[in-house]
């Protein structure tokens, strides 16, 4: 895939500035330490014009990352949202993933940097794992320990042990990693939420040992608007080999179908799962057919 090219735009610290003309800090926190908070927001191509989905959960949510780690934050949401726009528009991109970035500046020392940079990127872009039944297997690496790294923060270096993941998955022949934690409960997938159901109900593994994503946030409300019991809870393997359907959610994703883990396919019909029923809901939601806001 094809991020830019000599017309891309990008927003850098209070400008718009061609993609293949911004500086690198050779001597940054961010490119030594992978020191630097991240994002990921989806913009739609909806009856309404182009739409950022929860623009403002996920740049609050960059505050908090930057917070939560050290990491100076100085923009205003409002102002970010705006620019977002502006973006894409400058890009003339309708659907997209959108990238923003808190880049730490240069400070060979393991304590924070005293300057931080903002940047936002952008580019056209469908669903991350396509729209088909995906199969995934049982990683042999572990979602980091929350001791080590704090679970609830989308930090840049964090995503080593993912890319690690995902390349053993695939050269396996899967198309995701499932990930355990230290104490050996599902965590999520590589990048992404995990749901399973049983006896016609949902599960999702609980937090503080996973990621809190908002499309899994998303998908617990519908479920709630929906009268479709949740429960968020503490699953082994056996419980996820042992579920009648499976799904992921995420930002980039949306929500995708899992087909089968390893060698283990899931009995009941994508059409006829609880998922199914989510995946339609959400996809209303993200392109304004429905609204679906006035309920979460």
């Amino acid at each position: 895939m094809k991020y830019f090219d000599k017309n891309t735009w990008v927003y850098l610290d209070g400008e718009f500035v061609k993609a293949n003309s911004t500086p690198v800090d050779l001597f940054g926190q961010s490119l030594h330490y992978g020191y630097s908070a991240i994002e990921g927001i989806r913009a739609y191509n909806t009856h309404n014009g182009t739409r950022l989905f929860k623009a403002e959960q996920h740049y609050e949510r960059l505050r908090f990352s930057c917070e939560r780690t050290g990491i100076l934050f100085r923009w205003e949401i409002d102002e970010l949202v705006e620019k977002t726009y502006q973006l894409l528009e400058q890009n003339n991109l309708r659907n997209a993933y959108v990238r923003p970035m808190v880049i730490t500046g240069h400070n060979m020392y393991l304590t924070p940097a005293v300057e931080a940079t903002m940047v936002i990127l952008a580019w056209e872009w469908g669903p991350f794992l396509g729209t088909d039944l995906i199969r995934a297997t049982l990683s042999p690496y572990q979602r980091p320990n929350p001791w080590s790294l704090p679970p609830d923060v989308k930090i840049s270096g964090q995503y080593v042990a993912s890319i690690l993941a995902t390349t053993e998955a695939i050269k396996r022949g899967f198309d995701e990693a499932i990930l355990l934690d230290q104490e050996g409960f599902v965590a999520q997938a590589s990048s992404n939420n995990l749901f399973i159901e049983k006896d016609a109900k949902l599960f999702t593994p609980t937090l503080g040992h996973i990621f809190p994503g908002i499309t899994r946030q998303t998908a617990l409300e519908i479920a709630k608007a929906l009268n479709i019991e949740a429960e968020e809870k503490r699953l082994s393997p056996e419980d996820l080999l042992t579920a009648d359907s499976a799904f992921l959610t995420g930002t980039a994703t949306g929500i995708v179908g899992i087909a089968a883990i390893d060698d283990t396919v899931f009995p009941q019909e994508w059409a006829d799962t609880l998922g199914a029923t989510i995946q339609r809901a959400y996809k209303n939601l993200t392109l304004e057919k429905e609204n679906y806001q006035v309920i979460i």
